[in-house]
């Protein structure tokens, strides 16, 4: 019982950990950023150029302790 145990939660971690990696890279896909020409070092021409770039997903840092735990960033 206690193996079984042990196996459901490796399965689970790893589901887990695959469902942060999807959702992580379709938000670096679809970010805004990544058609930028020159990697986006330029500075943004107009106001609404500015917004465009800033409009994505920005990833939220948890706190250290959670960090620590092992929470990704989500």
């Amino acid at each position: 019982m206690m193996k079984l145990t042990r196996l459901a939660r490796r399965v689970a971690g790893i589901i887990a950990e695959c469902n942060y990696a999807q959702r992580r890279l379709a938000a670096l896909r679809m970010a805004p950023d990544r058609y930028l020409v020159n990697g986006g070092r330029q500075a943004p021409d107009c106001y609404a150029e500015f917004l465009f770039r800033t409009s994505g997903l920005l990833p939220h840092e948890p706190a250290a302790d959670r960090r620590a735990r092992g929470q990704f960033v989500s």
